[in-house]
């Protein structure tokens, strides 16, 4: 039976309706873009895990809203990252890249297709019809 790692993500766009995404500074999928998130602690609920990734990921604080959609993504050693995303807006801070990420930006729908982007992401985001502009 796999291990079951509960994380969270963020689906944050801007007043011009730009994603913001990060580029994954550590495994898994280092190197790729992404949105923020990470898992939940045990002492954390989704909402709690949300604010904390955000900001540590971009210096941007965020309220975070309605549920967006869950993916399952396998790791290794039998490993699963069951990842609940919710939509998010900022409302506080300057965006920076920290912790996990190596960069962050805010991209267009043009701009997210040439981006190396973890596996699914671009489909998972479109049929939740959450794309940026």
């Amino acid at each position: 039976m796999p291990v079951r790692v509960p994380c969270v993500g963020a689906v944050i766009h801007d007043d011009e309706h730009r994603l913001l995404v990060v580029r994954r500074a550590n495994p898994p999928a280092i190197g790729r873009w992404s949105i923020p998130g990470g898992r939940v602690e045990s002492d954390e609920s989704d909402a709690e895990a949300v604010r904390r990734e955000v900001l540590e990921e971009t210096g941007l604080v965020v309220a975070v809203g309605m549920w967006v959609g869950t993916v399952e993504i396998p790791g290794s050693g039998g490993v699963v990252y069951d990842i609940r995303d919710y939509a998010c807006s900022v409302v506080d801070g300057t965006l920076v890249a920290g912790d996990d990420a190596s960069d962050a930006r805010w991209v267009t729908r043009a701009e997210l297709l040439q981006l190396d982007t973890v596996r699914d992401l671009v489909d998972t985001l479109a049929g939740w019809g959450v794309l940026p502009a």
